[in-house]
């Protein structure tokens, strides 16, 4: 074989393993879905700052091949079905899901929210702790000793492990486990 057959035989080998290593899996986005997907995030929260209504700071917000999940607690209902048509309304967004729950911040007294606070610290502490759970994809959020989990995993194992993980901090009263799972 020539030098010139060969060196073109290479070049199509290093750009086809390229082509695979920027490539998307079921679970795995490529470099461009990512970056779609955290313009897409930000174009949310920017939407939620920017609504009357809505308290951004109260909401998470993640995307996946744009799906947008909403997490977290709010006020009222009319919040949280507000946040749904806010972040509808974001060119680009495929689909909504609010897991938003409503819970009333004026019944919490400074104790308890110091209480959820410290909740919330502990599960994160855990989740990364913990070898099977994937917790930098995980949104933790607790009021009133209930934890919520929010975000997109890999698997049923993940999102089953870290509900098992919440519910094993003392202080805990319910765990809603609101994490999907990466679908394609």
């Amino acid at each position: 074989m020539n030098r010139t057959n060969m060196a073109a035989r290479m070049g199509v080998f290093i750009l086809a393993l390229a082509m695979g290593a920027c490539s998307a899996t079921r679970t795995q986005q490529s470099a461009g879905e990512v970056v779609d997907d955290s313009t897409l995030t930000a174009k949310v929260k920017t939407a939620l700052i920017s609504d009357p209504v809505t308290k951004a700071n109260q909401i998470n917000v993640e995307t996946y091949r744009g799906v947008v999940q909403l997490g977290g607690f709010v006020d009222s209902s009319e919040q949280k079905a507000r946040a749904t048509s806010v972040a509808q309304g974001v060119t680009g967004v495929k689909e909504v899901r609010n897991d938003l729950r409503v819970s009333d911040a004026d019944q919490s007294t400074m104790g308890q929210k110091l209480d959820d606070t410290l909740i919330t610290t502990q599960v994160k502490a855990k989740l990364i702790a913990d070898p099977t759970t994937e917790a930098y994809k995980i949104n933790v959020e607790t009021k009133g000793g209930v934890v919520q989990l929010s975000g997109f995993v890999d698997s049923s194992t993940a999102k089953q492990r870290a509900g098992d993980v919440a519910r094993s901090v003392d202080g805990v009263s319910n765990v809603d486990n609101d994490l999907e799972i990466r679908q394609q």
